[in-house]
């Protein structure tokens, strides 16, 4: 019995030894982690999630180690991360909030653009990691709580549209995190800009954090403005694997195969596109890439007295470890001679901000682009040729030019004229080639229909074959025209087609190529162009303006009074060659024999399939 007695009080007093232990783990605090050592022991990535389902692994992406870690550091109160799309960057925010609610739980603000993406990102991102990481979150998060208003054990996240000041005005927090800010809306005047009224929510804590990230879009961004204006700027250095000096990933240096005539085949890039050291020359490859990302670390361009409060960081497409040299070296090459898809390249593939140089134009551009041809002479490179019309008041201004591949154009001829007789007669003249034969007509004439809209709509009915109205707006616009109809019941031009034009980008277009050399790709005029006509293209330059909430860039006058009208003309010309498909032409061969009436209008009597060009254009 003695025996038994104290077996039994053995164990009583075992049990209850368990019992304080586990009571005492209510109060034992939590491991002291760094955000990426907890995304690393802690989270789970579904396949609802990403292609690479399983255990995060920042060794995968090495670069976002130490930005993740700085959100750790106390000191720190502004994170600024400057980037290309698809690095990492929400994943980064999104490990942020995890580490939050589970190591120290707080309220925290998450800004994103608009309304509806805050929906689909507590939907898709945020609740499936809650649900990715059930032991990590469960009995912490309260899956039952609105999308917008996430509450867990000690806190919340408040999903807020920069689009709505009352979201960002509703609550004290410590923690504000932005995404993607660039997309915000711009100050109007009749509240606070979206980031500082979120910025202002943390100013009652002595220890808080802002992070802001974003693809950039221009210099007068937002994210790039709050890059500047760090303390510390880091920059991510690799060991070249030939010379072991330490370089930096820039697009300047990857290289691609080119032919004889200096052009790449994109086929070809794709595969033996490698990147050069900058010191030794070395080839680094693909296979070499990862290696030396993962010997990389960030290193600070600048220094600063005391301990920094801010910090920066920029990354670019290239330290991605899933794009090779090749991708990216074909986006640059698919995307160069569109001034709308270069601009998309060097925000969200090279993560940096778009400097349009077209401000900076004057007539000196347009002089210095005049070629060896006179005027009246089509160059022999080309493949048709298009009109367009300014109409005014008292008269029309008139351009005339000659397109071939890769959009290598010239002006030909340009004036004024007092009737629509008068442009009638330039438009369905002869003009000489090269060798001097008269076998150039205008293929397609652009008028437009702003002013003295019904006489414009008549004058295109009866000329159907070689002119058709046209309209700029001033509003954005996706894609550089599109087919209307005219709505005028009772009227003979009742249910014509009318071509609405997004000036800003055939503006767009005209800029970039007066920038390059004179040759393929360049807009040229012919020798001896007037200083009027020069003056008038570079009339305009673009500016940022503010329209209903958004930034936008358009071209506006340079001066109150400033002529624009040839540029106007050109813009319609331009029109009337992407309705032929000019973007389409095959390089030109050169050939003694050329068959005579190529690239004229038909004249009447002849069979022609004009009209059916590019299988129905007109439709």
């Amino acid at each position: 019995m003695p025996a038994e007695r104290n077996l039994s009080e053995e164990n009583v007093k075992e049990t209850l030894h368990a019992a304080i232990l586990e009571s005492l783990q209510v109060f034992e605090p939590p491991e002291k982690l760094t955000v990426s050592q907890w995304a690393d022991k802690y989270r789970m990535l579904s396949k609802e999630e990403t292609s690479r389902p399983g255990m995060w692994d920042t060794s995968s992406v090495l670069y976002m180690k130490f930005i993740m870690d700085t959100f750790s550091d106390e000191t720190i109160r502004e994170i600024v991360l400057l980037k290309s799309t698809q690095i990492g960057g929400s994943e980064c925010m999104i490990n942020m909030v995890g580490y939050t609610i589970d190591q120290k739980p707080s309220r925290i603000y998450y800004v994103l653009p608009d309304d509806d993406l805050c929906i689909k990102f507590s939907d898709n991102r945020l609740k499936r990691m809650f649900r990715s990481n059930k032991e990590v979150f469960a009995g912490k998060v309260n899956m039952k709580s609105d999308a917008k208003f996430l509450k867990f054990k000690g806190g919340f996240v408040a999903v807020a549209s920069a689009r709505s000041p009352s979201e960002l005005a509703s609550w004290s927090v410590p923690i504000v995190l932005l995404d993607e800010i660039d997309k915000y809306p711009v100050w109007s005047g009749n509240e606070a800009s979206p980031i500082k009224l979120a910025e202002e929510r943390t100013k009652n804590w002595p220890v808080a954090k802002i992070v802001k990230i974003s693809t950039p879009t221009l210099k007068t961004g937002a994210i790039y403005k709050a890059y500047e204006s760090t303390d510390v700027k880091y920059q991510y250095e690799m060991p070249c694997p030939h010379c072991g000096k330490p370089i930096t990933f820039k697009f300047s240096q990857i290289k691609w195969p080119k032919n004889e005539y200096g052009e790449a085949d994109t086929t070809v890039v794709q595969y033996q596109a490698y990147y050069e050291c900058e010191h030794c020359h070395g080839r680094i490859d693909d296979r070499h890439k990862l290696q030396i990302l993962k010997q990389g670390h960030w290193v600070p361009v600048n220094k600063v007295q005391g301990r920094p409060r801010s910090v920066g960081f920029q990354l670019n497409s290239i330290y991605s470890p899933w794009l090779t040299f090749g991708t990216i070296a074909v986006e640059f090459l698919t995307s160069k001679d569109d001034p709308e898809m270069l601009m998309n390249f060097v925000n969200s593939w090279l993560g940096e901000p778009w400097e349009d140089k077209a401000a900076a134009m004057d007539s000196d551009a347009v002089q210095d682009r005049m070629t060896e041809l006179p005027e009246g002479m089509v160059p022999h490179w080309a493949q048709l040729i298009t009109g367009g019309v300014d109409v005014q008041k008292n008269g029309f201004y008139w351009t005339i030019r000659a397109w071939g591949y890769r959009l290598t154009s010239q002006n030909i001829a340009h004036g004024w004229a007092e009737s629509f007789e008068e442009i009638e007669a330039i438009m369905n003249k002869m003009w000489p080639d090269e060798e001097g034969e008269l076998r150039w007509q205008v293929n397609l004439c652009a008028m437009d229909s702003g002013y003295d809209t019904e006489d414009v709509y008549d004058f295109c009915l009866m000329n159907a074959e070689w002119c058709v109205p046209v309209k700029g707006i001033t509003s954005q616009m996706i894609g550089r025209f599109r087919r209307s109809s005219i709505d005028a019941v009772g009227k003979q031009y009742h249910g014509q087609a009318l071509y609405i034009i997004n000036g800003d980008s055939y503006k767009d277009m005209i800029a970039s190529r007066l920038r390059r050399p004179i040759g393929k790709g360049c807009w040229m005029v012919y020798d001896g162009s007037d200083i009027d006509y020069a003056e008038q293209i570079t009339s305009e330059h673009k500016v940022a303006t503010v329209k209903n909430g958004r930034r936008m860039e358009s071209w506006v006058p340079k001066t109150a009074h400033a002529q624009n009208h040839y540029l106007d003309s050109e813009v319609y010309a331009a029109c009337a060659a992407d309705l032929l498909q000019v973007r389409y032409l095959d390089e030109k061969k050169e050939t003694a024999d050329v068959q005579p009436g190529v690239g004229s209008r038909p004249q009447e009597g002849k069979e022609t399939n004009f009209i059916d060009i590019g299988e129905g254009w007109l439709k």
